[in-house]
């Protein structure tokens, strides 16, 4: 059924609200702009359409996988434009990999980074940031756990795409809480101009910046090929033949190179958006585009920014607990699904060291200093599972010989 232009509008309104909450709660946890991470976003998801011959209707947002070595290198006295360059290293480091499945097939990015890998390593993401999540709710533990309980029951409870919203709910329900209670200052929204210039800042090269954050970029790899490989599922196309994994890996890393460059989070397809397109059933890619354009629009409207600014950090830290401990259990329902089977020793090892020194060497708190040069634990955690799952044999031992205690 061809959609009518007005049907097409109220559709892209649904993609920017479906993405909203999550882009504008890691700039707002960060200290990011959030009228530069909309704009990063929608400008980003363009950028994706064009290099990906606006066949494949994907939405890009501010990537949460991001969150811990940016807050380290706040935390560190790094300025916002050495931070941006080292997003904007990521996004290269995608371009690199677009480059290389080009010439090798997008199995060597499968045979590079397999489940026994990416599970432990997606699970140290959230571990990691579980401090920052109660940090910020300890700030008022009743404004936390009242946004907590509204997203609980909008997950389980809600039905259609409110279910698919509760992050947006929790958010709501959170903030109107804290205003009846008298914990919400307007005085941020009161001073913002309705029309003016986001506060863009340009990216730096600054190389211990690059080496805590842009290795980030072989975890997220992992999250775009799982979320192209879901979205193809729902519209039922492969989209890993046409367009290709190397030009949805460009488009990706492009955007995020934009990102870096002017200030913003670095992008990510978001499966928020890929939801909507199940309920919806509606897969034409220029929905999405109009809700890209509605997400620039927005940026350049500074009363957002200073509503969202208002926030109590109590709220965030109420979705944070879902959030990071969700990023967490993602990494283990990848091993779940893929049946890693944890009775052969060499699994054992590879899921052991990646978890120790990614949690060990955390982000936030010891990160390890190669002369002026630190590095995330989280970053540390995947170049040793990847070196560690290539080298160990995939027999290390035989079946009959594995000892698996009987008590911990």
């Amino acid at each position: 059924m061809e959609l009518t232009t007005q049907r097409r509008i109220v559709l892209g309104l649904q993609h920017t609200v479906a993405m909203f909450g999550a882009t504008i709660l890691v700039p707002l946890l960060t200290g990011l702009d959030p009228s530069v991470a909309l704009i990063a976003a929608g400008a980003g998801t363009l950028l994706f359409h064009l290099v990906t011959k606006r066949m494949v209707p994907v939405f890009l947002g501010s990537s949460f996988a991001f969150i811990a070595p940016i807050l380290a290198g706040a935390n560190k006295g790094y300025s916002w434009g050495a931070i941006g360059g080292g997003i904007a290293a990521a996004g290269a480091i995608y371009v690199i990999m677009s480059i290389i499945v080009t010439f090798v097939g997008s199995g060597f990015i499968r045979k590079l980074f397999p489940p026994v890998v990416t599970g432990p390593v997606i699970a140290v993401i959230g571990l990691t940031l579980a401090p920052v999540a109660i940090g910020n709710a300890e700030k008022h533990w009743w404004i936390a756990i009242v946004t907590l309980l509204a997203v609980i029951v909008a997950a389980i409870y809600f039905r259609g795409l409110f279910q698919m919203l509760p992050i947006l709910t929790g958010f709501i329900v959170g903030y109107v809480f804290a205003a009846i209670i008298g914990e919400v200052s307007l005085d941020a929204f009161r001073k913002a101009d309705w029309l003016a210039w986001p506060n863009f800042t340009a990216g730096s090269w600054n190389w211990s910046a690059i080496a805590l954050i842009a290795p980030v970029a072989f975890v997220t790899m992992i999250e775009h090929v799982g979320d192209i490989l879901a979205n193809g599922r729902v519209v039922g196309k492969d989209f890993f033949q046409e367009p290709g994994l190397h030009r949805t890996l460009l488009g990706d890393g492009l955007a995020t190179v934009g990102a870096g460059l002017i200030g913003g989070p670095a992008n990510t397809t978001y499966s928020e958006n890929t939801g909507v397109l199940a309920v919806t059933k509606v897969y034409d890619p220029r929905v999405l585009r109009i809700g890209a354009v509605v997400a620039i629009i927005l940026g350049f409207v500074p009363k957002i920014g200073g509503l969202l600014q208002t926030v109590p950090i109590a709220v965030l830290g109420g979705l944070s607990i879902v959030l990071f401990g969700m990023i967490a259990s993602v990494g283990l329902r990848t091993l779940a699904d893929a049946k890693v089977d944890f009775t052969h020793s060499r699994n054992l090892i590879v899921v052991a060291v990646i978890l120790v020194f990614g949690l060990g060497y955390s982000g936030l708190t010891s990160p390890l200093s190669i002369g002026d040069v630190e590095i995330s634990g989280l970053a540390l955690a995947a170049v040793i599972g990847v070196i560690t799952n290539l080298v160990l044999p995939q027999q290390l031992e035989k079946e009959d010989d594995v000892i698996v205690p009987a008590e911990i």
